[in-house]
C-alpha cells in the first residue's frame, strides 16, 4: 500500500497505489498538489500535476511512467481533453499504454482531470521474465 499524504485518502479510505505481485494499481489521481492541498484552475497544469503525483507513487513502488500498461483519463468536460494531449504524449508517447478517456463528474468541481494507471514492475535481473 502506497500513501501520498492526500487528505482524500484518509477521509475516503483508499491508498494512492497498491502493489499486487508484479502489478501496480494507481488510484484515480487528480491535479491537487498534496503538499499544499491546492489545485490549479488550468486543466493542462492539472494534468501535469496528476502525472507528478502518479510518478511519485510509481517510484515508491519501484517503477516509472515507462512501465505503465493501462491509463484512464476522466474529465467532466470533453473539450478539456485535447488541450492535454501534448502533456500526455510527452509522458506516454513512447510507452503507448492501452488508454480510455471518459467524460464523467468528478468529486470536486475544481477537478478538471483525473488520471488512473496500471503498471508492471520491471523484471529483476536474472528473473527470467
Amino acid at each position: 500500500m502506497i500513501l501520498s499524504g492526500s487528505t482524500f485518502e484518509r477521509e475516503i479510505g483508499y491508498a494512492r497505489a497498491v502493489v499486487d505481485g508484479d502489478r501496480v494499481h494507481v488510484s484515480g489521481t487528480t491535479g491537487f498538489d498534496y503538499t499544499t492541498m491546492t489545485i490549479s484552475d488550468d486543466v493542462v497544469e492539472q494534468a501535469e500535476q496528476c502525472l507528478r503525483n502518479i510518478r511519485a507513487a510509481l517510484a515508491e513502488a519501484g517503477c516509472s511512467l515507462a512501465d505503465v500498461v493501462r491509463v484512464r483519463y476522466l474529465l467532466p468536460r470533453r473539450e478539456d481533453f485535447e488541450p492535454c494531449w501534448p502533456v500526455l504524449r510527452r509522458h506516454f508517447g513512447a510507452v503507448r499504454p492501452a488508454a480510455t478517456m471518459q467524460v464523467c463528474g468528478l468529486a470536486d468541481p475544481r477537478m478538471k482531470i483525473e488520471i488512473e494507471v496500471d503498471a508492471r514492475l520491471p523484471a529483476s535481473p536474472g528473473a527470467g521474465r
